[in-house]
């Protein structure tokens, strides 16, 4: 078939790898100038199977309520008069629900372990390097009461067959012996060594260039404008091209993966998702001491930050804004990311002249991603993966090439809608994926991605 896959993300680029892989006619349409260039350009580079705990859970909801109105909260909502917000909320706030967190975190550990599994067998497959490590992750705590909290959460990881091992916090420090300045703070960890990490632009931008050797035609500079109906059927979209001219492109499906811009585009077809973007935020240092600098893959939790080594590089990612579709940077956060490195890695990086960067992470309610065929024929989704697109990338990509060639995926995940030629794999869209009742608003800032620098205090400094 002549699939049109929209998005040129890590989600959106697995797709079109694994829809040529299985003899598609595939081109992919993507605004930016190239792959990854939005919230695939600088995320914290974690394959992390470990971190399936949705957001929405009672604990989580209970530290939101105290960071009601804190600029350096880790998560930060900032009423707006915007209706999909408030909706979205309130859907957040039902995924709380402990029988619902027990659920979405089964649903999420079991795409990310079939995602990693597909992202090292690509890697054999192609060589591609991408600065990744097999250092697993450690998850550390400064604070005993949520350390204590943790254990049940690690345990049931276990259960699911995600081995995320509660450790000590002098084996903290021999796991990775750069916090040895941070050795009084922590209290206890869990670490889950098979977990990778990795830098996703270099990954995507070269999984990019091999599906182009293979036959992929990517159109960057393209906006897709609006999706083209024939009755129940998708046909194929309008875009204006890098030549600012209109045009049609036709084809037999048609693949949604444009992240948290997915939902503006689905809106005036009556597919409402319940969807909203989370702004994240990341800086990447140089490294002068390397001694200095992690080589595990770290989550802070009481911070709700990770860092990641990518080369020479130090990326540090995390917290979430829930405040429309905006990018701008708030020297706020920012700075609070920076003193937290320095007080952790005090002599690792130069910290002088850090690269700021945020993205909109495609967030459901649930942490769940909509995976899958819609009520109009030939038209799919893979969009909503929210913190994980990184971890859930390449399988999503893979699932969604099987669900399009009509195979019923190797993964026991609950698919959206149909595929064609098989019967309903899971269509309870009022659980997470009402397509009815959803209502998102359409995106009105849409900056260019880019690397951001503000001046940094010095270390112990205020901005």
């Amino acid at each position: 078939m002549k699939i049109l896959v929209l998005g040129a993300g890590v989600v959106g680029t697995a797709s079109a790898w694994y829809l040529r892989q299985a003899g598609h006619d595939v081109r992919v349409l993507e605004r930016q100038a190239g792959a990854a260039q939005e919230t695939s350009f600088a995320n914290g580079g974690q394959i992390s199977v470990s971190h399936a705990e949705p957001w929405a859970n009672p604990a989580t909801l209970r530290k939101v309520i105290g960071w009601l109105g804190k600029d350096d909260a880790p998560l930060l909502f900032r009423p707006r008069l915007d209706p999909l917000q408030w909706q979205w909320a309130l859907h957040y706030l039902r995924e709380c629900l402990p029988s619902r967190v027990s659920r979405n975190m089964r649903q999420i550990v079991t795409l990310a372990e079939y995602s990693r599994q597909s992202l090292q067998a690509l890697r054999r497959e192609t060589g591609i390097a991408y600065d990744h490590l097999e250092r697993g992750i450690l998850h550390f705590y400064t604070d005993q009461q949520e350390f204590d909290k943790s254990q049940a959460g690690a345990a049931l990881l276990r259960e699911l067959g995600c081995p995320r091992n509660t450790v000590s916090a002098d084996e903290v420090i021999r796991l990775e012996p750069a916090l040895r300045h941070a050795r009084s703070q922590i209290v206890g960890g869990d670490f889950t060594a098979s977990d990778e990490s990795g830098d996703v632009h270099l990954f995507t931008t070269a999984l990019a260039a091999r599906a182009a050797a293979a036959g992929v035609d990517f159109c960057f500079g393209t906006t897709v404008t609006r999706l083209l109906l024939d009755g129940e059927r998708v046909t194929g979209v309008e875009c204006i091209d890098a030549q600012g001219r209109h045009r049609l492109e036709y084809a037999d499906a048609v693949v949604v993966a444009m992240g948290s811009f997915s939902a503006p585009l689905l809106q005036p077809l009556g597919i409402r998702l319940m969807l909203y973007p989370g702004k994240g935020y990341s800086a990447t240092y140089p490294i002068l001491d390397p001694a200095s600098a992690p080589t595990v893959s770290l989550t802070d939790d009481g911070h709700k930050l990770v860092f990641s080594r990518l080369g020479e590089r130090l990326r540090v990612a995390g917290t979430c804004e829930l405040n429309g579709y905006t990018r701008e940077l708030n020297p706020v956060r920012c700075a609070a990311i920076t003193r937290r490195v320095q007080a952790l890695f005090p002599h690792a990086c130069d910290y002088s002249d850090p690269v700021y960067w945020a993205g909109l992470r495609p967030l459901t309610p649930s942490n769940v991603p909509y995976i899958g065929a819609t009520r109009y024929r030939q038209l799919f989704l893979n969009t909503g993966h929210g913190t994980l697109g990184w971890t859930m990338g390449c399988g999503a990509g893979r699932a969604l090439a099987d669900l399009v060639s009509g195979r019923r995926p190797d993964v026991d995940f609950a698919f959206c809608g149909e595929a064609p030629g098989m019967r309903p794999l899971w269509f309870n869209l009022g659980e997470h994926h009402d397509e009815r009742r959803h209502h998102p608003q359409p995106a009105t800032d849409r900056p260019d991605p880019g690397r951001h620098h503000l001046p940094v205090a010095p270390a112990g400094g205020h901005r």
